[in-house]
């Protein structure tokens, strides 16, 4: 179910123009409901996926599981679909490199690769070397099916609190972005950073482009994109504002009302129609 070599290379256009803003689903309907808002290219989230299937993040789900949700949300969208893969569920290069096979079969054109350990290393995060050779690992892999994989490599730094202080962490995630762009990969993604200053003084030391995340902190896309940023990602954002919404809702039927069910409701007919096509 590889996607279709156009949608490839619209990817790749729409991150090195800049400006996008990249919604991630976790399920067919937040994905269609991104794709009926005009948005022009969808992403998956490892984490909302994982808590939607009753698991917690950071590669509880494994690797078969989340490539079957990626597949179904791929095939719910005719738009360009980015896989979270995390670290690769696996610690060797070939792990990397068999998942990055499967997420090209599921239909995605894109992937984020962590470096984040998960627990599985002596420290944190894979060394700068081992995980260059993770990217590079993915990067062989879509080369060999003849595919321009667009590769975000995610640095966990920030989310991850290492360094002294944030003098410390922008010159880790420099060190580590600019060894992971040379592998093969084409963006850094540094979730975590919340300073539009620190923001743009990492956009002029990294030599490829920058993903950041939407935080509840940061007023909107625009502080991120003129700090420098290519790309805005919401993240697991939107799966626990609705799981927020979803709390709220459970509160007010146990006392027999629904107002929030009221004020948000989605028509059925709507819904019938959103998924007429599929």
């Amino acid at each position: 179910m590889a996607a279709a070599i156009q949608q490839f290379h619209h990817f790749r256009q729409l991150n090195r123009q800049g400006r996008l803003l990249l919604p991630n689903a976790w399920d067919c309907a937040s994905a269609r409901l991104f794709a009926a808002a005009g948005l022009p290219a969808i992403a998956t989230t490892s984490g909302g996926i994982a808590y939607a299937r009753g698991c917690r993040d950071a590669q509880h789900l494994g690797r078969e599981a989340m490539l079957r949700e990626i597949a179904a949300i791929a095939q719910s969208v005719d738009l360009p679909l980015s896989a979270d893969i995390e670290a690769g569920y696996g610690l060797a290069p070939e792990d990397v490199a068999l998942t990055v096979r499967g997420a090209l079969a599921a239909g995605a054109v894109g992937v984020n690769l962590e470096d984040n350990g998960h627990g599985l290393l002596a420290q944190p995060l894979f060394d700068i070397p081992a995980q260059s050779a993770r990217l590079a690992a993915a990067r062989r892999a879509a080369e060999q099916a003849g595919l321009p994989l667009w590769i975000n490599a995610r640095v966990d730094v920030w989310l991850q609190g290492l360094g002294g202080d944030e003098e410390e962490r922008l010159a880790q995630t420099v060190a580590r972005g600019n060894a992971y762009l040379a592998a093969g990969a084409d963006m850094v993604f540094v979730p975590g950073l919340a300073d539009a200053a620190l923001a743009a003084r990492l956009a002029a030391a990294l030599n490829g482009p920058l993903n950041l995340m939407a935080l509840p902190g940061v007023a909107g896309a625009e502080a991120w994109f003129a700090a420098g940023a290519s790309r805005v990602s919401l993240g697991v954002g939107p799966m626990l504002a609705s799981m927020g919404l979803v709390r709220e809702m459970a509160r007010e039927a146990a006392q027999g009302v629904w107002p929030s069910m009221a004020a948000h409701f989605y028509g059925f007919a709507e819904a019938e129609a959103l998924f007429a096509a599929g």
